[in-house]
């Protein structure tokens, strides 16, 4: 393959390596790809160091890069994606058929192969995604968007039902609460099946399976007959409606460059939040009314249905070697040469590869990876509190003589407090981080990322704190005292987890999906279990004590993002998956 210069974050096989499937360790190892001349006359830059795995290989040079050059960006992602997943294929033990027909086997063509490759045209290529219009990006933002707000809205709709439902089906509250602890299992199991399936098919195939299942199971839930049928369908609507999670910010990062790539997934992050805390205000009411319990399920599956209809109509394929692929049709199609092909047409799915590879990889980096368990660690504390905090808020507030709807509105503090945070985040802290994308000749700086999490880490106990100490005195603290704890609350939520996001995809890139996945796994995990503890540990603790616990391992996790921040270049060097760039 060309060894000129590109633009894409370079992988491994730009390094001067490709990488192979070693069978005997059942992982990825550089293995060499070009010769000391080849480079030479490349007039390529001097070697650096490569970091490959366990060890540092002196690689035949790093391709360097421009902020422009997206063809030969494409052309690295495209071979070194279609050898991650087909680098372990097994061979067959079954003997070659013969050709049939009294026919000899043909002989092989002469030919070069590279010629017959589908690329992308150079910088300006319009079916790249980076040069797509803003007026076709928005529509696909826009339906993504709304399809992470519907499954993220499902999470917590059904936090206002749980009593209702305990009632009717003559179970604890405690057990009905799995209602929405399945659901978030859901989330957790999912994206592992989700994210290397987009890695494989493309993004919008298993959006659009996904959103469909979830919708099923929506209408499933909404009609059931017993408690049995309820979780059952609130645990596989979690699991269909998973993919958003991990599939949509890899869709953003696929259609927007460095610069804008934090915003795009600033959007992502917002709905991932908002979802969940507008979702209990609005079932509230719903529940409280003659519309019943049962509609927060059913208008959960109107919304899905639109989010159905939208990622059908609205998103265009935005996968790079998918975009490839659909080119290499239209050329073969128009003429007639099948010797015609995108890289990943190369791809050999062996579903036994699939399951031990690719299903595992998220599970794999999230135990091996440093950056990844310590930073899915932090955002899972923060997400299960965000959970916990749907049956704290109610604890909290019903000794303010709050009922039905009234009690739930609290949350819009915390609504408030994301919103805020976003946008101090788009404004403020991205043009900083642009700056040194800009002084690092446009290449990723994964470290950058960081500064709104240390602020995150800061707000988000001194609104636990806050909201537990003045709610636990309705007689003698006015009620909004602890209602507008949620504006720091909030405000660290989305800055702890909005840069976290963003660091895991600008450190692992091509294996973003697989990244988020395992983020979304140990984070869903946490959203699951903490609400069945919430009101024994507040009952029993006491408002005040259960918040100051909470808030003490808030303080513990600040650090976090301060190490990483010193030392997450060195970890990422040392690393199988990241890249250094």
């Amino acid at each position: 393959m060309s060894e000129t210069s590109h633009s894409a974050p370079p992988s491994t096989e730009s390094a001067g390596f490709e990488k192979g499937f070693d069978k005997e360790q059942g992982e990825f190892e550089p293995k060499p790809m070009a010769e000391d001349s080849d480079i030479e006359n490349s007039g390529a830059a001097a070697p650096q160091k490569f970091y490959g795995g366990d060890r540092d290989v002196e690689s035949q040079r790093r391709l360097s890069r421009t902020s422009t050059n997206i063809s030969e960006e494409a052309n690295v992602e495209t071979d070194y994606i279609a050898r991650v997943l087909t680098g372990g294929s097994r061979r067959s033990n079954r003997p070659t058929p013969n050709m049939g027909g009294g026919k000899d086997y043909p002989p092989l063509l002469n030919y070069d192969k590279d010629l017959y490759k589908v690329e992308f045209d150079g910088p300006d290529d319009p079916m790249h995604p980076h040069n797509w219009p803003l007026k076709k990006k928005l529509p696909i933002c826009a339906a993504l968007g709304f399809t992470t707000f519907t499954v993220a809205w499902g999470s917590a709709i059904f936090a206002s039902a749980v009593e209702v439902v305990a009632a009717k089906y003559h179970v604890s509250v405690t057990v009905g609460i799995l209602c929405v602890s399945l659901y978030v299992m859901g989330f957790a199991s999912g994206p592992i099946l989700w994210a290397p399936l987009s890695e494989v098919y493309g993004r919008k195939i298993p959006s659009v399976i996904s959103i469909f299942g979830f919708m099923l199971f929506s209408f499933a839930a909404a009609t059931s007959k017993d408690f049995q049928t309820l979780i059952l369908c609130r645990f596989f609507g979690g699991f269909f409606g998973a993919a958003p999670l991990a599939v949509v910010a890899a869709a953003f990062a696929d259609m927007f460059g460095n610069e804008m790539r934090g915003t795009a997934i600033s959007i992502f992050s917002l709905m991932v939040f908002c979802g969940p805390l507008l979702a209990p205000v609005v079932g509230g009411f719903i529940v409280n009314s003659y519309l019943g319990w049962r509609w927060t399920e059913y208008i959960t599956g109107i919304m899905a249905a639109v989010a159905l209809l939208s990622c059908v109509f609205l998103y265009e394929e935005t996968y790079h070697p998918m975009i490839l692929v659909q080119k290499a049709k239209l050329i073969r199609k128009a003429t007639g040469n099948q010797l015609v092909y995108a890289p990943h047409e190369q791809v050999e799915i062996d579903m036994a590869e699939l399951v031990t590879k690719n299903l595992t990889r998220p599970i794999v980096m999230t135990v091996t990876e440093p950056i990844i368990f310590l930073i899915s660690l932090y955002t899972a504390f923060i997400y299960g509190i965000l959970y916990l905090c749907l049956e704290a808020y109610p604890i909290i507030f019903s000794g303010y003589k709050m009922k039905g709807g009234i009690v739930e509105l609290p949350y819009l503090g915390l609504l408030v407090g994301c919103v805020v945070g976003g946008f101090v985040i788009a404004l403020f802290f991205e043009p900083q981080y642009n700056k040194k994308l800009a002084a690092n000749n446009g290449k990723p700086v994964p470290e950058a990322r960081l500064p709104p999490m240390i602020a995150g880490g800061i707000a988000f106990p001194i609104g636990i704190f806050w909201l537990t100490w003045t709610g636990n005195y309705p007689e003698s603290v006015h009620w909004a005292a602890p209602a507008v704890s949620g504006l720091f609350t909030g405000f660290g939520l989305i800055c702890v987890f909005l840069p976290a996001i963003n660091y895991i995809v600008d450190s692992y890139l091509f294996f973003a999906a697989s990244a988020l996945a395992g983020n979304t796994f140990m984070r869903s995990s946490f959203g699951a279990a903490f609400p069945l503890f919430a009101i024994q540990m507040f009952h029993n603790l006491g408002i005040n004590w259960a918040g100051t616990l909470i808030g003490c391992l808030a303080v513990v996790l600040i650090p976090v993002p301060v190490l990483f921040y010193i030392y997450g270049k060195k970890l990422r060097q040392k690393s199988k998956f990241a890249f250094d760039l």
